[in-house]
Parts: structure tokens; C-alpha cells; sequence
């Protein structure tokens, strides 16, 4: 009986660590540090393609672009006539395609799936892993990435470093045809608020899809990781130089949209196949997870981009 009592605290007691064998524990599902909510992916208009490519047509715009006729006395009976000119070579998108291989032991699945299935936990942390890929490539990617395809008469740089009011209200004069959010990195977004603090005109905050963003002239500011502070995410350096993205969303707006493959076969969520590719005989089951993904802006005034944003200024306030 000695070894089964455990005294604690002069207690003659069943003491914890052996009450502990008996006792159901509540878990919690994987938790995966690296996720973000990923807000780009959800305030940014998504079209379907058929076939993965996407063309671009756009129109050779000059200051009029068609001679008209308007007066209430006409000078002339002959009404102008002419044509609108198209771009002979339009620009194409090529979706790309962010794949992984999920493996599971299956003896692992069978006795080890309650409460939690296994099978369904390694597929959503892939799932989140590509969706996480996938708001990198929209911003960063050599091709399509927004940020390398911004036009130069759409690029300012910063007054004095730090992300002024100024300076968001210089980024809205290129895109002010109903521009739908501001875009930036969290640590770039408190940079802006100190400026505003600084200036006494704190941003207001608006609750939108289940999430509270500050605002600067009605225009939601949306925080992500992937706008990087000097080439990284999590930058151990109190300073660093990022970006803020100015963006205007839709196709009927002539704006920035992303872009996915519909009819998938397998299909798990936009743009997203699961496929079961069979078990080896070691009994490991095999999944394959393909995201295919593009981004187009249809016109040049649908997006803007302050460079060269200052994270690092702080102040002394009395």
C-alpha cells in the first residue's frame, strides 16, 4: 500500500502524478505559429480562369481618345469619326503552381485519429503552409508579384522616412478612382500611427470581416508579414525600410485581381486540389496539394507603392 500512497504535503493521499494515469486530457488541435490571417487573400477580388492563362487586353490611350462632335451650333455638319486603337501585344498571366506531398503512416491514422483525425490535421497545416506561399507570391514574386509590376509614375518615396499622413495622402492621388485598401507591414502600420499620434490625428479603427483595421480617409489599412522589413518578416532590428501598397480591387473597377484555376479536379477550396496518390508498401499514404495562383493589374492607376518606408522613428513624449 506504501507505493501505492503518495504523501504530499502531509497529505496521506492518491497524490496527483498517479491520479494524473487515469485522467482524460483535453487537447488542443496542431497550433502552427506561422499563420497569419491573411487578409490580402480576402480583401483582394479572386477571378476563375479556364485554362490558366489570362490576357490582359488594354486600349492605346492618348489624352482624348476619340474626336467628338459637341456644340449646341454646330460649326460643321461632318461628325468625326475614327477608331479606338488596341495594344497589339497584350500581356498574358500563366498561373503558377505551389505543390507539397503529404505523407501518413496509416497505422499512425487507424490508432492514433480520436479526437482528431491525423489524416485531416497534416492536410490543414499543408493547406495553411500553401495558402501562407501563396500570399508571398501575390507581393514578392519575380513575375506577377504586385510589388514588382507597380509602374514607375506609381512609385513615391517617403518625405522624411517615417510613413506620414502626407505621405499615405500623396499615395491616394494615384490611386484615387475608388481605391479599396491600403496594404503594409504591421510594423510599418505602428510607424504610422506614431506619426499620427505625434500629429494629434489618431486613425480611426473599423470592424470589417470579422477583424478591426485602422482606417486613413475612409481607406482600411491591411496588416501582412509578407511586405517585408529589410528582406524579412520578423526583422530582429528595431530599424528597417519596407513598403505600403495603395491597391484598387475588381475587374469591372479596372483594378488589381487575383487570379486561380476553376473546375479543379479534387477540388479542396479556390484554386486548391487534394489528390490521393495511393499507399506504398510500408503502408504510408501519399496526398498531393497543388494551389495554382496568379495576380493581373489591369490598369497602371490600380496600384501605388510608397517606397522606402522608415519603421524605426519613435519619440519622446512629455
Amino acid at each position: 500500500m506504501a507505493k501505492d500512497v503518495e504523501k504530499t504535503d502531509g497529505i496521506n493521499a492518491l497524490g496527483a502524478k498517479a491520479a494524473y494515469n487515469l485522467a482524460n486530457v483535453t487537447k488542443t488541435k496542431p497550433q502552427y505559429g506561422a499563420l497569419t490571417p491573411k487578409w490580402l487573400t480576402k480583401f483582394l477580388e479572386f477571378k476563375g480562369l479556364e485554362t490558366g492563362l489570362f490576357r490582359v487586353n488594354k486600349v492605346v490611350e492618348g489624352e482624348t481618345p476619340l474626336d467628338v462632335l459637341c456644340s449646341q451650333t454646330k460649326k460643321s455638319d461632318i461628325i468625326p469619326d475614327g477608331f479606338v486603337q488596341y495594344e497589339t501585344e497584350p500581356r498574358e498571366y500563366v498561373l503558377n503552381n505551389i505543390s507539397t506531398i503529404i505523407n501518413v503512416n496509416t497505422a499512425i491514422e487507424d490508432v492514433y485519429s480520436a479526437p482528431y483525425d491525423q489524416v485531416q490535421e497534416q492536410l490543414g497545416l499543408a493547406i495553411e503552409s500553401l495558402r501562407e506561399r501563396q500570399e508571398s507570391q501575390l507581393i514578392n514574386n519575380d513575375d506577377y508579384g504586385l510589388l514588382k509590376n507597380v509602374a514607375d509614375s506609381q512609385r513615391i518615396q517617403t518625405r522624411n522616412g517615417a510613413p506620414t499622413p502626407d505621405d499615405l495622402d500623396e499615395l491616394i492621388t494615384k490611386v484615387w478612382k475608388e481605391p479599396s485598401f491600403f496594404l503594409a507591414h504591421p510594423r510599418a502600420i505602428a510607424a504610422f500611427e506614431r506619426e499620427c499620434t505625434k500629429r494629434g490625428v489618431p486613425p480611426v479603427v473599423v470592424n470589417i470581416a470579422g477583424g478591426n483595421f485602422l482606417t486613413w480617409r475612409g481607406i482600411p489599412i491591411v496588416p501582412t508579414d509578407k511586405l517585408l522589413v529589410d528582406g524579412l518578416k520578423n526583422p530582429k532590428s528595431q530599424n528597417g525600410k519596407t513598403n505600403i501598397l495603395l491597391i484598387r480591387t475588381g475587374e469591372a473597377k479596372r483594378g488589381v485581381i487575383g487570379l486561380f484555376q476553376a473546375g479543379l479536379k479534387n477540388e479542396h477550396s479556390r484554386g486548391l486540389s487534394v489528390r490521393f496518390r495511393g499507399i506504398d508498401d510500408k503502408g504510408v499514404a501519399s496526398y498531393l496539394l497543388s494551389l495554382y495562383c496568379s495576380a493581373a493589374i489591369l490598369a497602371d492607376d490600380a496600384i501605388a507603392v510608397l517606397e522606402d518606408v522608415e519603421v524605426g522613428e519613435y519619440y519622446d513624449y512629455d
